[in-house]
């Protein structure tokens, strides 16, 4: 959808940086970068492809050639790197790239999620017909657009990120201009600590399972009793974890990703107490850590990746 959407697309699986390069010039097309976590994802191919990465760090912002020796007599020649970008990988990609991006995180399609296939045929008049409606509508308004300073909800680099977007949505007026930075706020603030933890929050998630399966799946259970439960395994990392081992505040922080949060609940005899409901979890559950089918269970659920669009 990408792809049929942004002006000029150019995508850039297998090229070289020499060959992005020179592809940019003075009027740029949109680099679509797939699989990038191949690029970027170990640390050879990192280095491997690191000429790329500072293509798309100093591609931020126009005004900022790369200076490279070029032709038979060797001389100086700038380059021009500005261009859109939209990279699409598993994972998270090299900080720098990311610090200037806007990131759509994706989820992994539970059993019994389904989604509309996307038809060439169909789809792809449909969306030129949208890309050509927004250029028609944009390009008499760009001096408008460049004059704009549209005050941000957010700082720093976030704010340069998302100020064109913004902008846009201040020239399309009515409801835009709250629901682009309401959207600003949420996605910013979903970045913010993102770290290497990923697995160890899945193994949080199959620990609580195995806690409810322990106490014959109820209703809910007190966080006082999960965490007892949790540090009791010697096998876990939890009775470690920070050094002081996993604490309410720990635990909060954990599950927030996931839309999971502890609340007073009413347990045996009438007495209130902070726990988890057990449907709190299902689609955390089905997510990330679904329960191994048996052989003919049924079909492969699709996993999907991050999309990352600076």
């Amino acid at each position: 959808m990408i792809t049929e959407t942004v002006r000029d697309p150019l995508i850039t699986v297998n090229t070289s940086p020499a060959v992005v390069f020179r592809a940019i010039g003075d009027d740029p097309p949109t680099l679509l970068v797939d699989e990038a976590d191949t690029i970027f994802g170990s640390i050879k191919a990192a280095e491997k492809n690191e000429e790329l990465r500072g293509l798309l760090n100093v591609g931020h912002q126009r005004n900022r050639p790369a200076l490279r020796i070029s032709g038979p007599e060797h001389k100086p020649q700038a380059f021009p790197t500005f261009a859109m970008a939209a990279l699409a990988g598993i994972g998270d990609l090299p900080d720098t790239v990311m610090d200037r991006a806007v990131v759509i995180r994706m989820q992994r399609r539970k059993d019994g999620e389904r989604v509309e296939q996307f038809r060439s045929r169909r789809d792809i008049p449909a969306l030129h017909a949208l890309r050509d409606r927004l250029t028609a509508w944009l390009r008499p308004l760009m001096d408008t657009a460049a004059d704009l300073v549209p005050p941000m909800p957010v700082q720093d680099r976030a704010a340069d990120t998302w100020e064109p977007l913004v902008v846009v949505a201040e020239l399309a007026g009515d409801s835009w201009p709250e629901r682009a930075r309401a959207a600003c706020v949420a996605m910013c603030a979903a970045e913010v600590g993102q770290d290497d933890e990923s697995n160890v929050k899945t193994r949080l998630l199959k620990d609580i399972r195995r806690v409810f399966a322990g106490y014959g799946d109820p209703d809910s259970v007190r966080t006082r009793d999960l965490l007892e439960e949790l540090l009791r395994d010697q096998e876990s990392p939890w009775a470690e974890y920070r050094n002081t081992g996993l604490t309410p505040r720990y635990l909060g922080i954990l599950l927030k990703d996931f839309g999971i949060q502890a609340a007073v609940l009413r347990f045996e005899g009438g007495r209130q107490a902070r726990g988890f409901t057990r449907t709190q979890f299902t689609d955390a559950w089905a997510r990330y850590c679904p329960e191994e089918r048996p052989p003919g269970g049924g079909d492969e659920t699709t996993r999907h990746g991050s999309a990352v669009h600076p």
